[in-house]
C-alpha cells in the first residue's frame, strides 16, 4: 500500500478515528474482523512486520504514535541500523539519520540481498505491540521504494502467538522473519496469538490474496478447546481453500510444535480435549485427503530440535529457539519454492 508518498507492508487498511488523529496500520481490513473470534479482532491491530518503507535523499522525520506502547525497529535494508524507538500514545517525531559508513559501501557487495541498502524500513513490533498510529513524514524525495529494490517472492504466514513472534526480542527475529530472511522472501505475518482458530472467512481472505506465493498455515495449539472432529473441519477448509486458490503457489501445514505436554507435563488453566498427538495426526489427515498437489505437510517438532530453546513457560520460544526454527523451516521451504517455479 502506497500512501503520502511510502510504501506500507504487511498492512491491509489504515483506518482512522476520531481518537488517534492519524491512520491506524491494520494487518487485515476492517470488513474482515467482525467475523474472527474475539482475541483475533484485537490481535490483527497489533503491527506486528508492519512496515514503513521508503527512500530518502537525507535524514527524514516520521510522526507516529501508539494506542499503548509500540516498539520500532530500524533496518536499512537488511542492514539494522541499531537504532529502536517505543512509541507512546502522544506523537512522537523520530529522526532517521543514514550512516555514512553504509553509504560508502560499493553496490556489488549487495547485488544479491533481497532488499537494498537504500531502503529505509521501519518494523514495528516485540515486547511491546500495541496498535501504531501514523500521522505523517517529512524528509528530502521522500518517495516508495521501486520494485527491484524490494523481494520478489512473498511469503505468507499464519498461525498462533509463536508466529505472531511472542517471546522474540524483536519483530525480526520472530521464526518467520527469520525463515523468510534466509529465503530471500517479503514476510506477511498474519499471526494472531492466541486466537488462531482458522474462522472460514480467515481462509477465504487468504486465498483471495494475489500478492504472495508460499504460505505457511501452523495450525494450531491455540484450538486445544476444540473437539478432534471440529478441529479437522475448520483446519480443512483452510488448508484446501488456501492451497485451492492457486495451484502454482506453495503452502506448507506445519503441525504443533513441541510444548509442555509432550513432556508429561499438564495445566489446570491450559486444558486440551485430546493429546497433542491427535491434533497432530488430524492436520496430517487433512493434508493428505486433500486434492491439491502444491499442500505440504511439515512436522513442528522437525522445527525445533532443541527444546533448551524454549522460553520457561514450556510454549514458546525465546529467541534461540526462533532462529533453530526459521533457518529449519526455510531449508524445508527452499526445494518446495524451486519445485513451483
Amino acid at each position: 500500500m502506497i500512501f503520502q508518498d511510502i510504501e506500507f507492508h504487511n498492512v491491509a487498511e489504515l483506518t482512522t478515528t476520531p481518537e488517534n488523529h492519524g491512520w491506524r496500520l491494520q494487518r487485515v481490513p476492517e470488513s474482515l474482523r467482525p467475523a474472527l473470534n474475539e482475541g483475533a479482532q484485537m490481535r490483527v491491530l497489533q503491527p506486528d512486520n508492519c512496515e514503513i518503507r521508503y527512500t530518502a535523499d537525507g535524514p527524514s522525520r516520521i510522526t507516529l504514535s501508539s494506542e499503548g506502547q509500540t516498539r520500532v525497529t530500524v533496518f536499512c535494508g537488511l542492514f539494522d541500523n541499531r537504532q529502536r524507538f517505543l512509541i507512546g500514545p502522544q506523537p512522537q517525531t523520530i529522526e532517521i539519520i543514514p550512516t555514512e559508513t553504509l553509504a560508502q559501501l560499493d553496490s556489488t557487495y549487495c547485488n544479491n540481498m533481497a532488499f537494498s541498502p537504500q531502503v529505509v524500513r521501519l518494523i514495528f513490533g516485540g515486547p511491546q505491540r500495541d496498535p501504531i498510529i501514523f500521522h505523517g513524514i517529512d524528509g528530502e524525495n521522500v518517495r516508495p521504494p521501486l520494485a527491484e529494490d524490494l523481494p520478489e517472492l512473498r511469503y505468507l504466514a499464519y498461525g498462533t502467538s509463536i508466529t505472531h513472534g511472542f517471546d522474540a526480542e524483536g519483530p525480526h527475529l520472530s521464526y518467520v522473519s527469520q525463515a523468510a530472511r534466509h529465503l530471500g522472501a517479503d514476510l506477511i505475518n498474519l499471526g494472531v496469538g492466541g486466537s488462531a482458530h482458522c474462522e472460514p472467512e480467515f481462509a477465504d481472505y487468504m486465498a483471495g490474496r494475489d500478492d504472495w506465493q508460499i504460505a505457511t498455515l501452523a495450525l494450531s495449539v491455540n484450538m486445544r478447546d476444540f473437539p478432534i472432529d471440529e478441529f479437522y473441519s475448520r483446519v480443512s477448509y483452510m488448508v484446501n481453500k488456501v492451497a485451492g486458490s492457486d495451484p502454482n503457489r506453495v503452502v506448507a501445514c506445519i503441525t504443533l510444535y513441541p510444548f509442555f505436554l509432550d513432556f508429561g507435563i499438564v495445566q489446570k488453566d491450559k486444558p486440551f480435549k485430546a493429546p497433542p498427538e491427535e491434533y497432530r495426526q488430524a492436520l496430517r489427515d487433512a493434508v493428505a485427503a486433500c486434492p491439491h498437489h502444491n499442500v505440504h505437510l511439515i512436522e513442528g517438532p522437525n522445527l525445533l530440535t532443541d527444546i533448551g530453546g524454549l522460553t520457561t513457560d514450556l510454549l514458546h520460544p525465546g529467541d534461540n529457539g526462533m532462529i533453530e526454527m526459521g533457518r529449519n523451516l526455510a531449508e524445508r521451504l527452499k526445494p518446495l519454492v524451486r519445485q513451483s517455479t
